[in-house]
């Protein structure tokens, strides 16, 4: 048995497990945070500043993944267990690191005959010259062995891989245990031609994190909707929807049968009772007065409907200011069902909310 091996042993026996977990850039000191709360105490170093950390838990493995399952962190995006810690300096230099850790993982029986992914990232000091999908396919060409079915999406199993200048970390996980089953959590939308703007990807994003069927609603109305990116998602997905924006909509706009526009500022319009099953609001307000607006316009939507809320941080203490508004929301029937910093959100999350 090679010194890797007896080392990858020895972190499986101990109680401690340790992980890379990663949050949208700026935001990782919170994601620790969070982790600390939950499991109460975390050892971290920083492996990319203010976004990837090297963290080391208190509890097995299977703790880790049951407790962040259980209550989904908000800030923590990615999480993966590091099996296998491989100094570069202490590989032959006649040896490429995949051979090293393909030897490895070629006797791991779990990855034999599967559907397996394999996801490499980089940081900007790590030496290969080859970029995160050609080292994918130079990994996957040294574990043809295992027989398996390299996969994109759902897989089976994920090995992950964290190349540093000095290290390459590697572990093995089922892709839900992970906390998204994309690469880092970075969720990847192709651009279409005509899109409207980026804004949408927060809603694609949410159909999958979430789990909401949007053809399931028959009428929206779109909070601060100009230039439209929301407004066009939801009539993609086949629902009326009522856009209220003083500013101009996209072109792409006019004349669509399901749209109705309200050229008002929304806290100067007035709707009837339950006449929507669906309110959302991506707006760039203080958070305070966004929830107030919000919380305004809930009598016209019906009890059991779903409202979809971007949260801005605008200061420098965002768990309170998320407990605040979470609090506020509460307060006016409203159930939080997540509270989440997408990967497309960027200083903000996204609330999703159900009003009883």
């Amino acid at each position: 048995m090679n010194d890797q091996e007896n080392n990858t042993q020895e972190q499986e026996q101990q109680s401690d497990s340790r992980w890379i977990g990663t949050a949208n850039h700026g935001f990782a000191p919170y994601a620790q945070e969070e982790l600390k709360r939950a499991f109460g105490a975390v050892k971290s170093s920083v492996l990319v500043a203010s976004e990837v950390l090297l963290l080391t838990l208190p509890v097995a493995s299977e703790q880790v993944v049951q407790r962040l399952l259980a209550e989904p962190p908000m800030f923590l995006r990615h999480i993966q267990p590091v099996h296998y810690d491989l100094v570069l300096d202490q590989i032959d230099a006649a040896q490429h690191p995949f051979d090293v850790l393909a030897d490895l993982l070629l006797k791991r029986d779990e990855l034999k005959g599967i559907r397996l992914a394999v996801h490499i990232r980089k940081t900007a000091d790590a030496t290969p010259e080859e970029n995160a999908s050609e080292l994918r396919l130079l990994l996957e060409q040294r574990l043809m062995g295992l027989q398996s079915d390299f996969a994109v999406q759902d897989a089976d199993k994920v090995v992950s891989v964290f190349w540093t200048a000095e290290r390459l970390y590697a572990g093995i996980s089922v892709p839900t245990d992970n906390l998204s089953d994309w690469n880092g959590g970075a969720v990847r939308f192709q651009r279409e031609e005509g899109q409207i703007s980026r804004a949408k990807f927060k809603l694609l994003e949410a159909e999958r994190v979430f789990g909401i069927d949007f053809t399931a609603f028959r009428s929206a109305v779109d909070v601060g909707a100009a230039p439209g990116g929301w407004t066009s998602f939801l009539l993609d997905k086949g629902l009326q929807v009522t856009a209220v924006d003083p500013a101009k909509m996209d072109p792409s706009l006019q004349n669509i049968p399901n749209l109705k526009v309200v050229k008002k500022n929304a806290a100067d319009v007035k709707f009837k009772p339950n006449e929507f099953d669906l309110l959302v609001c991506d707006m760039s307000w203080s958070p305070k007065l966004t929830a107030k607006l919000v919380i305004g316009m809930l009598d016209a939507v019906v009890p059991g409907g779903t409202v979809i809320v971007t949260v801005k941080l605008m200061n420098k203490k965002p768990l309170a200011l998320i407990k605040e508004v979470i609090s506020t929301f509460e307060e006016a029937r409203m159930q939080v069902q997540r509270a989440k910093q997408l990967f497309h959100n960027r200083d903000e999350i996204t609330l999703y909310m159900v009003k009883y």
